[in-house]
């Protein structure tokens, strides 16, 4: 548990006031060891963290690992089903147990003394050790974890704060997706050479996507705005969101999205820290594919392809997903540093889909890896420039970055309230 001292409240209370209404982050933000470890220790190890996809594990004894903060958790199938994050950390002389990132295990064993655990953490057999030794208290450590339709959510808190809200707004959006009946087609890893919130901050806002992502912007609408919303555009979104509900609005895939722009995410008034909804592609494009066609089997409950949009979630602080009618991308952020972010992507298929006979990754892959790809060079050049003692931030667009606003907003409220 991080412990601050007076000098050091009052050094982040200072930095956390410093910020300029319906402006960017002052540089320290950036490059501040004292303000990173807060953010780590009451926002990271508070909150709860998009782990990975139950499919990733579907069998009792697979796992994965999820590394954040210097913590390696297991994520990992239990005989009856359940899905438990144990830490890999031996109870004994503290080795981690796991070494592969993922992989199938009856048991796992204690690489150093052969310590055995099972699925539950609990502790099996103990070589060497006097019989007097009381296994029952040495099982692995536990973290909290909640499953909402196939996403694997942790908390490393010791009393986690509410899930309910999330998983009420969540689920009835991603359930026809089918992401629990998927299966994983491609995971890709990246380190991005920049601050975790820069990350963040360029998904708040498609104030950059005309210039940037000539790809992303012929199938969304949300790269308009109030202030550049034509009539040809607005009839166009009202088109297609009305066909959309006439089609599906008795099944639950009907738009809930029907204005240009973003949605409106995080709220931190309401401490929103989680959204879910269905928005629309533009005219011809049933998929965020480079041509908008499909290029896989439908998923979940999709019976046609047209008309559906994207299903769409994001979670704070780490975690979003779109999800056409025929596959889905999710994106993992974890801080690795102040200056590197590992970022994790995931293409989920239909579980029965089958490579190079269903889909071609060459096709499924590139709209996105293209987007993110792009993304991330953004935010290196832009750690580049705020590291410069040149650099003081600049005023919002209130047409454009009112997201990155908001994301602001739930960044310094979160650290206020963990502080005092």
């Amino acid at each position: 548990m991080l412990s601050l001292k007076a000098n050091e409240l009052l050094e982040i209370k200072n930095l956390l006031e410093s910020r300029k209404p319906n402006h960017g982050l002052p540089r320290p933000f950036y490059y501040d060891d004292l303000l990173y470890r807060t953010e780590m220790e009451f926002i990271w190890r508070q909150g709860w963290l998009f782990a990975g996809h139950s499919c990733q594990i579907p069998n009792p004894g697979d796992y994965f690992l999820f590394e954040v903060d210097g913590d390696s958790i297991i994520i990992v199938r239990s005989d009856g089903g359940q899905v438990n994050a144990l830490y890999n950390v031996c109870r004994h002389r503290g080795s981690i147990i796991c070494e592969e990132a993922e992989g199938h295990v009856k048991r796992f064993i204690c690489p150093y003394h052969q310590w055995t655990y099972d699925h539950e953490g609990k502790l099996l057999l103990v070589r060497g050790m006097q019989e007097e030794l009381d296994k029952s208290q040495l099982g692995l450590q536990r973290a909290h974890t909640r499953e909402v339709e196939g996403m694997i959510f942790i908390s490393l808190a010791r009393k986690p704060m509410d899930f309910e809200a999330a998983y009420a707004a969540i689920a009835p959006v991603a359930h026809p997706q089918g992401l629990n009946r998927a299966k994983v087609a491609k995971i890709m890893d990246f380190d991005v050479h920049a601050n975790w919130k820069l990350v963040w901050e360029n998904n708040r806002e498609c104030y950059h996507c005309n210039v940037n992502h000539p790809q992303y912007i012929k199938a969304n609408f949300d790269r308009f705005n109030a202030d550049d919303t034509i009539e040809r555009v607005a009839q166009e979104l009202a088109v297609v969101t009305a066909r959309n509900k006439a089609k599906w609005g008795g099944e639950g895939l009907a738009i809930t999205r029907a204005e240009t722009g973003m949605t409106e995410f995080p709220d931190t008034e309401h401490n929103i820290w989680y959204s879910a909804n269905r928005t629309a592609l533009t005219d011809g494009f049933v998929s965020e594919t480079l041509d908008g066609e499909q290029v896989a089997p439908l998923m979940g409950d999709y019976s046609e392809a047209a008309d559906i949009g994207t299903m769409r979630v994001r979670t704070l602080p780490n975690f979003w997903q779109h999800s056409s009618c025929d596959h889905a991308v999710a994106v993992r952020v974890v801080p690795n540093g102040l200056y590197h972010t590992n970022i994790r992507m995931i293409w989920l298929v239909d579980a029965k889909a089958e490579e190079g006979k269903d889909y071609d990754l060459e096709k499924l892959l590139p709209f996105w890896l293209m987007t993110a790809e792009q993304d991330w060079q953004i935010c290196v050049n832009q750690q580049k420039g705020v590291s410069s003692h040149a650099y003081t931030p600049g005023p919002l667009s209130k047409y454009k970055e009112y997201n990155l606003d908001r994301f602001l907003h739930w960044y310094l409220q979160q650290i206020k309230i963990a502080i005092g």
